[in-house]
């Protein structure tokens, strides 16, 4: 792994890997820290660092939606924070025959797994989890005592947005998770598909006056729950939701180095927004060929 953005002095500095020149304090074995460009593995902490949530307490920066704005917390609360994590190939596409595993890769699945332990909750569409087949999130030792220490559970909850709820209730993901799954949907979503998720043991959210979610009452609703570290993984018209509202704070993407032509949907879908949105570029990370870049709103 390597960091080509942003660039520090070592990063500018170093020669090619092995040689002497490229140790900098601390290193004892030449292979540089984190800033190194030694193209070696870097550990799941050194990832959980580089892809830290902001701290948005208020009058901490960077700033998220204010108190009192749609989405925004109570007075004294953390602001939540939502971030999206998609991959895409160079050509656009953000899936390959309906799957996002076969234009991942090893570096871009740590990345994945390291994102969802600093979150608080992991967001989905319905589509995504009959497609991809979701199971719960597990506890994972290695992050272990950081969400301890961010007064977090052992795994994030995984709240699924749907406006049916035409899920089996009977899979693992509602039978038997450590965190009891979320049901996000409408104030008019038929009334026995929401006692047959309470059935199962998902907790139902509304967070819309009608059949669908509403994304700013989404974030909201999360966000009462104690859940304001939010991390979504689409499927695309999920995420193009969160951008049309406005309610996307970051976006993780990976450059998968591959090409599929096809039809495949890009990492956001759904009508396009009256002006395009600009974010700041934060970082960039490489491995293999692939680029992993992360995106802020300014």
């Amino acid at each position: 792994m390597r960091r080509l953005f942003p660039v520090t002095d070592q990063t500018a500095a170093l020669p090619p890997y092995g040689a002497d020149a490229n140790r900098v304090p601390g290193d004892t074995d030449g292979r540089g820290g984190p800033g190194a460009a030694d193209g070696r593995e870097w550990s799941l902490a050194e990832l959980a660092a580089a892809y830290a949530y902001p701290d948005t307490r208020p009058g901490t920066r960077p700033e998220a939606r204010p108190e009192g704005e749609p989405g925004g917390p109570g007075p004294g609360r953390r602001q939540p924070w939502l971030r999206a994590n998609m991959v895409s190939t160079l050509d656009g596409a953000a899936q390959h025959d309906g799957h996002s595993q076969p234009i991942s890769s090893a570096a871009d699945m740590r990345i994945f797994g390291t994102l969802r332990a600093l979150a608080d909750v992991v967001v989905v569409g319905a589509e995504t989890v009959r497609r991809e087949g979701y199971r719960p999130a597990r506890a994972r030792g290695d992050f272990a005592a950081l969400r301890e220490a961010a007064g977090q559970g052992p795994a994030p909850a995984i709240a699924v947005v749907t406006a049916g709820l035409e899920l089996d209730f009977t899979l693992p993901l509602f039978s038997s998770p450590l965190v009891p799954t979320l049901i996000l949907t409408g104030a008019a979503a038929a009334p026995d598909r929401i006692a047959a998720a309470e059935k199962a043991g998902a907790r139902v959210v509304i967070a819309g006056d009608g059949v669908g979610v509403d994304p700013v009452r989404a974030v909201r609703a999360l966000a009462e729950l104690g859940h304001t570290r939010l991390l979504t993984e689409g499927g695309p018209r999920l995420l193009g939701q969160f951008v049309a509202s406005g309610v996307l704070d970051e976006l993780c993407l990976t450059l998968s180095p591959m090409l599929t032509a096809g039809g495949a949907q890009r990492i956001a879908g759904g009508p396009a927004v009256t002006l395009p949105e600009r974010f700041a570029l934060d970082s960039v990370l490489e491995e293999d060929g692939f680029l992993f870049s992360r995106y802020r709103r300014p």
